[in-house]
This record gives structure tokens, C-alpha cells and sequence, in this order.
């Protein structure tokens, strides 16, 4: 059976149980930037006031309207993406959880390293499952792009740090273990998305084996069937 043709009713649409999930995750970090942003008010820290109301929008724009976003994304991944957000700028920066806890900036980054691996193993399911395209890859092939993809993606991100701490003064490549540089933070979170990477690419490997072997990838095959689009049906 195929799926639905392009514009048909219900394409891309989430499970209602997911979507009101997303709204739940949404609305209690809503309110409790809110609550922070009366804090911040009365302290006068104008920054600070900025950057909430910048991650307010950020986190709450796209959930209550999802069809204006210039790409689609799936629901779940939504998810993901707005608890990284709300963990690393809003609990990281602003309410100084890197300060607080020492393993917070290594647990973020590990979390992050699964997550773009994850995508990364989706993106090359998509490319193998699309069809218009006339690939079939290995799994070892799809584990290895996957933790190249999050190992790169975390480059990045240290880059926009370094980026960050030197033309605008901020501090995001933080003192760690005695070493006031940040170079040693750098470090260890570029060990630590290389182990989430890693991870994540060792059990795409293994759940292809699995699934090419007994036929089932059931959990891949429902989120195809989900978001036919994605998979150019």
C-alpha cells in the first residue's frame, strides 16, 4: 500500500498524544522563564532580560505555529531540540548551572552527541528510503556517517563558542579543572560528543543488522509512513 500523495489531509501531522506532549514540554518552560523574567527585572539585568525573552520566542514560536517554520520537522524531533535549548542557554547561562554543577556542560554535550547522531543516522535513512533515489547503503556505512555527523556538528558549536567569547566578551568556553583558558572545557566536550556520537552510531548499526535480518524496523517504518514527505512519497 502506498502513502499519502503529497497534500493529502493528515500528511506530516504527529500522534495527537506526541503533539500534546510538545505543548505540555513547551508551556511549563514558558512560565517558568516568565517567573525568571520578573526575577531579572527586579534585579535590573537588562542582558539577561534579552536573552530569555529571545529563548521565550525561540522555544514557543515554532510549537504554536508549526507551519510557518521555513522547513518541516518532525514533532519528536522538536522535542529534543527545545530541551537542549531550554538545558543549555536558559538552566546553562542564565540560571549559571554550568557554575553550579561541574558536569552539567559534559552531560549536555554527551545527550547532544546521541541526538545529532540520531539525526544524522535519519538523514542517510531518508536518502535510503527516498524513491528517487537509487542507493541502497550499508549499515556500516549509515553508522559511520551518523557519528561523523554529530562529531562535526559538535566542532562546530565549540567553534561558535570560541566565535562568541572573543568578539562579543561572552564565556562560554568556561575555566574547568584548574585550566583558565577553556581550552580543557573544549576538550571534554569534544570527548564527550564523540562518546555520545559513538553511541548512538553503534546502535543504528546494530538495530540495521537487526532489522535487515528479521524484517523489523518497525519504529523507522512508522515514522516513514508519518512524514511520507520527508521520504519523497
Amino acid at each position: 500500500m502506498t502513502g499519502p500523495s503529497p497534500g493529502a489531509p493528515g500528511e506530516n501531522l504527529p500522534d495527537p498524544l506526541i503533539r500534546r506532549i510538545h505543548l505540555i514540554i513547551v508551556a511549563v518552560m514558558e512560565v517558568v522563564m516568565a517567573g525568571e523574567l520578573v526575577v531579572l527585572a527586579m534585579e535590573q539585568r537588562w542582558m539577561g532580560i534579552f536573552l530569555v525573552l529571545m529563548l521565550m520566542a525561540v522555544i514557543g514560536v515554532p510549537a504554536l505555529f508549526p507551519q510557518k517554520l521555513p522547513v518541516f520537522i518532525p514533532v519528536e524531533i522538536q522535542i529534543f531540540v527545545v530541551l537542549f535549548i531550554f538545558a543549555t542557554l536558559f538552566l546553562g547561562e542564565v540560571r549559571d548551572y554550568y557554575e553550579r554543577f561541574w558536569w552539567w556542560d559534559l552531560v549536555l554535550h554527551t545527550s547532544s552527541g546521541v541526538l545529532l547522531g540520531l539525526l544524522g543516522f535519519l538523514f542517510v535513512y531518508m536518502v535510503n528510503e527516498n524513491e528517487l533515489v537509487d542507493v541502497t547503503m550499508k549499515p556500516s556505512f549509515v553508522a559511520l556517517f551518523a557519528f561523523f555527523f554529530g562529531v562535526g556538528i559538535g566542532a562546530l558549536w565549540e567553534i561558535m563558542e570560541f566565535g562568541a567569547d572573543q568578539l562579543l566578551g561572552m564565556n562560554m568556553q568556561k575555566p574547568m579543572l584548574g585550566d583558565p583558558s577553556g581550552l580543557t572545557d573544549t576538550m571534554w566536550d569534544l570527548v564527550v560528543d564523540t562518546l555520545g556520537s559513538a553511541i548512538m552510531a553503534l546502535a543504528g548499526w546494530r538495530y540495521m543488522l537487526r532489522a535487515r535480518r528479521d524484517r523489523t524496523d518497525y519504529w523507522l517504518r512508522r515514522f516513514v509512513r508519518r512524514y511520507p514527505r520527508l521520504f519523497g512519497r
